[in-house]
C-alpha cells in the first residue's frame, strides 16, 4: 500500500498558569510522535483521556501549530501557509466525538452536510443539493430529502453522528479523522455506525484514523495501532499483535481495564496491572515508570522504540517473560 500521511517528530507544548498568572507549568502534550499511514487503511491511535490523542489530530490539521516535527501528506509537507492548509483540510476531514456539538443548532442538515462545499467553492447550488441527498443516503439517513430540512434537535444522536459522518464525505477525502465517534452513543447504535463507517471505508477507498480509548472497537474497526501514554508513543503494531500479546505494560494495564460480558465473571475481582502514581517527574525518564509495577533502575532513562516480534516497544523490561 501507498503512503498518504507520514507524521515525523511531531511535538507540542502547552504552558498553563495559575489564577493569579504568578506560578507556570509546562504540560508536553505530545512529544517525537512518528508514524505512517497508508492507503485504504485504518490506523487506531489509543490511550487514556489526557494521553495526547486529539491533539495529534489538531496538530495533523493544522487547527494548532507543532513546535517541531512535519506532517507530510502525499510526498509534500502541509505549513501553516493557506494554500497547504486548504490541501489538507479538503483532503482530510474531522469527525468529533460529540456530534451535537461540532455541528451548528441553528442550521438545517442540508446547510450542515454542504458547508464544506461552499467553503472549498465545490459545484453550483444544484450539484451541491444532489451531492448532500447523496451522502445522506450513503450514511443511511432516509428518506434524505426530509431528514435534509430538519434541525440537529429532531434528530437522535445515532442520526446526528451520520449528519456528521456525511459532513466528512461531501468531499471525498482521502483520510478521515474519528475522534471517539462513538463513545457518546449507546452500545447498540455503536455498532451500527462502527459497521457503516467500515462500509464507507472499503466502498471509498478512504483511510481513517480512528481515535479511541476503548480497544474492543479499536480491535473490530482498526488494522495498525500506536498505543499512546502522556505524549509519548508505548507501543505499536498490527492490531492483533499488540493486542493479543502486548509486550508494554501499559497496553497490558489497557487490555486488563476492558470487561469481560462473561456473567460467571460478574464477582470476579478484576486485577489491573498498574500502580498508584508515584510523586517523581513523570517527563523525566518513561513516562510510565510511575504507575508501572515492572519499573527499574534502568527506567530513569529514557527508552527508545525498538522492534520486538513485529511491533514497536518502548519498554526496558520484557512482560512476556
Amino acid at each position: 500500500m501507498a503512503e498518504i500521511l507520514k507524521v515525523e517528530g511531531l511535538s507540542k507544548q502547552f504552558t498553563k498558569k495559575n489564577l493569579f498568572g504568578s506560578k507556570t507549568s509546562v504540560v508536553k502534550a505530545v512529544e517525537n510522535v512518528t508514524f505512517t499511514l497508508h492507503d485504504d487503511e485504518v490506523l487506531v491511535i489509543a490511550g487514556e483521556s489526557g494521553s495526547g490523542k486529539s491533539t495529534i489530530a489538531k496538530l495533523i490539521l493544522q487547527a494548532i501549530i507543532p513546535d517541531s516535527g512535519k506532517v507530510i501528506f502525499n510526498g509534500e509537507e502541509v505549513t501553516d501557509n493557506a494554500d497547504s492548509i486548504k490541501k489538507i483540510r479538503m483532503n482530510c476531514q474531522m469527525v468529533h466525538q460529540d456530534p451535537y456539538d461540532s455541528i451548528n443548532p441553528r442550521m438545517r442538515v442540508r446547510d450542515i452536510v454542504s458547508e464544506p462545499l461552499e467553503i472549498h467553492n465545490v459545484g453550483d447550488a444544484t450539484e451541491r443539493k444532489k451531492i448532500v441527498l447523496d451522502a445522506l443516503r450513503e450514511v443511511k439517513l432516509e428518506p434524505s430529502e426530509e431528514i435534509a430540512n430538519k434541525y440537529p434537535h429532531m434528530l437522535s444522536g445515532g442520526q446526528r453522528q451520520r449528519v456528521v459522518l456525511a459532513r466528512a464525505l461531501v468531499l471525498r477525502p482521502k483520510i478521515i479523522i474519528a475522534d471517539e465517534p462513538v463513545s457518546m452513543l449507546d452500545v447498540s447504535i455503536r455498532a451500527e455506525i462502527l459497521d457503516l463507517m467500515k462500509n464507507i471505508q472499503k466502498k471509498n477507498n478512504i483511510s481513517f484514523i480512528y481515535i479511541t480509548h476503548d480497544l474492543a472497537t479499536a480491535r473490530y474497526f482498526g488494522q495498525e495501532i500506536i498505543i499512546l501514554y502522556l505524549g509519548k508513543i508505548m507501543e505499536s503494531g498490527s492490531i492483533n499483535k499488540v493486542l493479543l500479546e502486548p509486550r508494554h505494560p501499559y497496553t497490558q494495564a489497557l487490555i486488563d481495564a476492558i470487561s469481560e460480558p462473561d456473567p460467571s465473571n460478574l464477582y470476579k475481582e478484576k486485577v489491573i496491572r498498574i500502580n498508584e502514581p508515584l510523586d517523581i517527574d513523570f517527563y523525566s525518564g518513561c513516562r510510565f515508570r510511575a504507575r508501572c509495577p515492572y519499573a527499574i533502575e534502568k527506567c530513569e532513562n529514557v527508552p527508545s522504540l525498538e522492534t520486538h516480534d513485529g511491533r514497536n516497544v518502548a519498554c526496558f523490561v520484557d512482560i512476556t517473560k
